[in-house]
């Protein structure tokens, strides 16, 4: 032992007064750990200070404080203390959560073990149930054996058994001797208990209240006869022609065979299918359970929902006539609308912005008491799918030309519709009052399409009319109804109606409204109708002059309320008998659209994936959110948006729709970074001001030529500038300097050219690019310079690069920055 220990024991009485157990070290002072009978206390060294309880602050009571312990002492001691009891506490938390996951882990495999031992005994019971079931059946089949061997009963017999039935029945009606009651014990547990939920007759009577019906007891004594006959009888087997779609539940099959769930269940698990219920199986395995149960399939397909329109073919003599169908077709600002003006009386170009007409209308005519349906269409090129609709659903097709602007793109556009829809023409050369008229040139540029007009001995009808003065207006007017004479137009008014949507809009306050050209039956007030994926009931029927009507007919434009969406341009309406059914074929369309955008859109492959993501890093979109104010404009834009870009730049459109601009469009917007385009229609209150709040860009327009024209050149600002090179010079090295503080300059002779300080340079060797770069300093003699003109000599050297060599070329170029846009 120490020295130091030995005092130690000497001040706290020797060896008697407790054993030493560890000394250690704290801080610098040495203190020795000694256990006594009744507590361990730490002694300090002979003249050191005394340790500081743990509870003792900074700044107390000196008197109380060990003597010789420093403000620093103290607070690294009580450090110590904390960071101790720091450690204590997160080691007691660790082991809790230790023994957390130790449970979790115990309970997951306790888990694990009861459903594998549940799996096993559901396989076994199924096995054993198998069994049972081929016993049983075996069983059954000897029965059945057995009662076709054995010979028919013979009289005497059959009196037999009858007797012996009237002896039991005689015995069952005998009073029986009554026998001592045995002593239930559960009887006063019996009285008050009730079997099933407690309804609201069994409270108001007293009792359950439940009878068996008639069916039941006729079963019932069905089968008492049976039994009292000698054994049961096996009724004879329904045989059911049972319709199955391309898919069905478990549980729908079965109630189509009228056969119980579980039994059907048990045939699928014998055929090695574990499903339930609920779930859905193929047309192929449901064929296999039906022909097993001793059914018939009809096979049946989601597409049959539609077989309940009507296909009806009109008898003769339910046909009468009908008015015309005429659609006005040519190129933009050839005086379409304004013919049709002069004819109705009417003043609709005037109402169009910018003097075009960017909408699809129908109208009705009474010319000399015979109707007229006139259907006008737009001649920009964006409208080209509105021109197809008026061209599919016409009789006659007018198209107009103007006298002094003769065939132009829209009007050889306008003529290969006629001709796709195998409908004869009218040609309308129109303005022939201008000046500059000439009415035999658009007889002779027509001759290069293939239309012959009469004077040109075609078969061709042309009229030279004037919408401004009126001229050959009634000419025009007898060459349709010749037309139309020739054609013979008849239809059912008796049927059901049959229409195209020639144009859909979404009007505040009356909801999805959309004109219709009825062309077969009579679409009356009530009427349940399909129109593509809505569906509706007829609430309003509205002419072209604005009147409510309660019937329209054939031939005859309408505006149809009762929508329950916007259907698209071009849509064909049919009336059925049942709103149910009417839903259906909407849902059943919807759904197979949706499906058939997924499958366009997809990506099925690797390769596909990886080809489309590449496409997309080398393309910049051009976002953008479209609303407008009726359905066919909506359908131009965004065609002519597809048409906007090339291999660096497209215009996305989002979202497109018909209506005002909500504030749904403008959280789409704000996600996307993408503008919103209002065509006719202008943003709500509060989509405008959360557009403010966001930041999000609205834009008006009314005339199409603007919107394409605005796209078109935000779509530019996404192109990179051109870069153009424009060699200006050449130089040959004629022989290579070290400079100090410069290092390799070239000594130069410009053979061609200008050599220019701020322009670019190459290094040709072998007229091999060795170098691209520029320059570092341009000298001539010794000054610096800011170009060299040809045949002068010069030094050049270059910026970071020093190989240069003796007889190589020096290339000057100057690149110029040029902006691109689309065309």
């Amino acid at each position: 032992m120490s020295d130091d220990g030995k005092k130690t024991l000497g001040l706290l009485g020797g060896p008697r007064s407790g054993n030493v157990k560890q000394s250690f070290s704290h801080g610098r002072t040495k203190n020795v750990l000694v256990e006594t009978k009744r507590k361990r206390v730490v002694v300090p060294k002979p003249g050191a200070a005394k340790p500081v309880a743990p509870g003792a602050v900074r700044g107390g009571d000196p008197a109380r404080r060990p003597a010789g312990i420093s403000d620093a002492e103290m607070d690294r001691r009580l450090k110590a203390v904390q960071a101790a009891k720091a450690r204590e506490t997160e080691d007691k938390a660790r082991r809790v959560k230790e023994e957390l996951t130790r449970e979790t882990e115990r309970n997951q495999r306790r888990e694990e073990n009861e459903a594998k031992e549940l799996e096993l005994r559901e396989r076994e019971e199924r096995a054993k149930a198998k069994v049972e079931l081929e016993a049983a059946k075996a069983r059954d089949d000897e029965a059945a054996a057995m009662r076709a061997a054995a010979p028919p009963p013979t009289p005497e017999e059959r009196a037999a058994k009858s007797g012996v039935l009237r002896n039991k029945v005689a015995a069952d009606a005998a009073p029986r001797r009554e026998e001592p009651a045995r002593p239930n014990r559960n009887k006063g547990r019996e009285d008050n208990r009730r079997s099933g939920k407690l309804t609201v007759n069994q409270a108001s009577t007293g009792g359950d209240g439940r009878h068996r019906s008639m069916a039941s007891m006729k079963r019932k004594q069905e089968r008492a006869r049976q039994k009292a006959m000698g054994g049961a009888v096996e009724r004879e087997k329904v045989v059911r022609d049972v319709q199955v779609p391309d898919g069905i539940m478990v549980q729908e099959l079965a109630n189509r065979m009228a056969e119980r769930v579980a039994d059907v269940v048990k045939s699928l698990m014998q055929m090695g299918m574990m499903v339930t219920q609920n779930q859905a199986i193929d047309q192929d395995t449901a064929e296999l359970i039906v022909e097993e149960f001793g059914h018939k399939m009809v096979r049946v397909s989601d597409a049959d929902v539609e077989d309940v329109i009507d296909q009806v073919i009109d008898k003769p003599e339910d046909l009468t006539q009908r008015a015309p169908i005429i659609t006005v077709m040519g190129h933009v600002d050839h005086g379409k609308t304004s013919l049709l003006d002069a004819i109705r009386n009417a003043r609709v170009v005037s109402g169009e912005a910018g003097g075009i007409t960017q909408h699809i209308g129908a109208y009705q005519v009474e010319q000399n008491g015979q109707l007229m349906t006139f259907l006008d269409t737009p001649g920009h090129a964006a409208f080209t799918s509105m021109r197809s609709r008026g061209a599919q659903v016409t009789d006659i097709v007018i198209l107009v030309v103007a006298a002094d602007d003769a065939v132009m793109p829209q009007t050889i556009e306008a003529i290969a519709h006629a001709k796709a829809a195998n409908v004869p023409m009218i040609v309308a050369i129109n303005k022939i009052d201008r000046p500059a008229a000439n009415a035999q040139k658009v007889r002779t540029d027509l001759l290069q399409h293939e239309v012959i007009v009469e004077q040109m001995s075609g078969e061709v009808q042309d009229v030279e009319v004037s919408a401004t003065t009126g001229q050959g207006l009634d000419l025009l007017l007898e060459a349709i109804a010749l037309q139309s004479e020739i054609l013979e137009l008849k239809a059912n008014p008796t049927r059901a109606a049959s229409g195209a949507v020639i144009e859909a809009q979404l009007d505040i306050g009356r909801g999805p409204v959309a004109t219709v050209l009825v062309q077969n039956g009579t679409l009356k007030l009530g009427d349940i109708f399909v129109v593509g994926e809505q569906w509706g009931k007829v609430r309003a029927l509205i002419n072209d002059a604005g009147d409510r009507i309660s019937t329209a007919g054939p031939s005859t434009p309408v505006e149809v309320l009762g929508l329950n969406g916007t259907p698209e341009a071009g849509d064909v309406l049919n009336v059925v008998e049942t709103e149910a059914q009417a839903r259906e074929i909407a849902e059943y369309r919807a759904q197979a659209a949706k499906d058939k955008r997924a499958a366009v859109g997809a990506a099925t492959t690797l390769e596909q994936l990886m080809a489309n993501a590449k496409a997309n890093e080398d393309v910049s979109e051009l976002p953008i959110i479209l609303k407008a104010d009726v359905q066919g404009s909506a359908e131009a834009i965004v065609q002519a948006m597809a048409k906007i870009g090339n291999d660096e730049v497209r215009v996305r459109v989002l979202h497109s729709g018909v209506g005002a601009i909500t504030e749904t469009d403008i959280g789409l917007a704000e996600a996307s970074g993408a503008p919103v385009f209002g065509f006719n229609v202008r943003a709500n209150t509060s989509a405008r001001n959360t557009a403010n709040q966001k930041g999000v860009e609205i834009r008006y327009y009314s005339v199409i030529y603007d919107l394409v024209d605005d796209v078109k050149a935000a779509a530019s600002g996404l192109l990179s500038a051109e870069i153009r090179e424009t060699f200006i010079g050449y130089a040959n090295i004629k022989e290579v300097f070290k400079v100090s503080g410069v290092g390799k300059v070239a000594g130069c002779l410009v053979t061609e050219g200008v050599a220019r300080r701020s322009a670019g340079v190459r290094l040709l060797r072998d007229n091999v690019v060795v170098h691209e770069g520029t320059l570092k300093t341009l000298k001539r003699f010794k000054d610096e310079v800011s170009d060299v003109q040809s045949g002068q000599e010069c030094g050049m050297a270059f910026e970071n690069y020093d190989d240069i060599r003796a007889k190589d070329v020096i290339e000057i170029f100057e690149r110029e920055s040029v902006e691109r846009k689309l065309t």
